[in-house]
């Protein structure tokens, strides 16, 4: 059975989208199109789970919130 995970996806100053995986720290890729990005994303999850060896359990969704900081 498919495990799924959250996949956050933003874009970079040029044009590029980036998707990480909160569930798995240093899982993360970039693409220039979002379709190029989900089949790259999902890679990526496949070998980081392969390197880990061990289940992972996927963390519940809940939000994403903007949060402002001084520069």
């Amino acid at each position: 059975m498919p495990t799924e995970f959250n996949v956050v996806i933003e874009r970079d100053p040029d044009g590029l989208f980036v998707a990480s995986v909160p569930a798995l720290p240093g899982c993360y890729t970039q693409a220039a199109s979002r379709d190029e990005l989900m089949a790259r994303i999902a890679e990526a999850i496949e070998l980081h789970l392969e390197d880990r060896g061990e289940p992972v359990e996927p963390l519940e969704f809940v939000a994403v919130e903007r949060v402002s900081v001084p520069a």
